[in-house]
């Protein structure tokens, strides 16, 4: 019943800037946090940012920390992601999930993920 729908992936330039959404329904906004992942081909899914239910709380993985901004609009049900000066190193599917543990930077630990939109840096 809940389903999570990434846009926004494309191909880009070294130090272009990309928005993705996730659009969410059912209950993944009454979640402890929402969360985006990634995953580039042979590597494991690893964590980017999270953010609590009201948007009051943020983290980000080191390698983003600076460059990417996660947030949401709870009236449209849709978390957010701001990317920006990417580099090659971030080209990756990207997917968004829910948990309802306050485990976020556990890909296990997560009930639901969205299907994943590809982002692409040429460098």
């Amino acid at each position: 019943q809940v389903q999570l729908s990434e846009s926004g992936g494309g191909l880009v330039q070294a130090g272009d800037s990309l928005r993705l959404s996730c659009a969410a329904s059912g209950r993944a906004f009454s979640s402890y946090f929402m969360s985006w992942f990634r995953q580039a081909p042979g590597k494991e899914r690893e964590f980017v940012a999270a953010i609590s239910r009201s948007g009051g709380n943020t983290d980000y993985a080191d390698s983003v920390k600076g460059r990417f901004t996660i947030s949401r609009d709870n009236a449209k049900n849709t978390v957010y992601l701001q990317m920006n000066s990417l580099k090659h190193e971030d080209t990756a599917v990207y997917y968004c999930a829910t948990t309802y543990t306050g485990r976020y930077r556990n890909v296990n630990a997560y009930d639901y993920w969205g299907q994943g939109t590809q982002v692409t840096v040429s460098s």
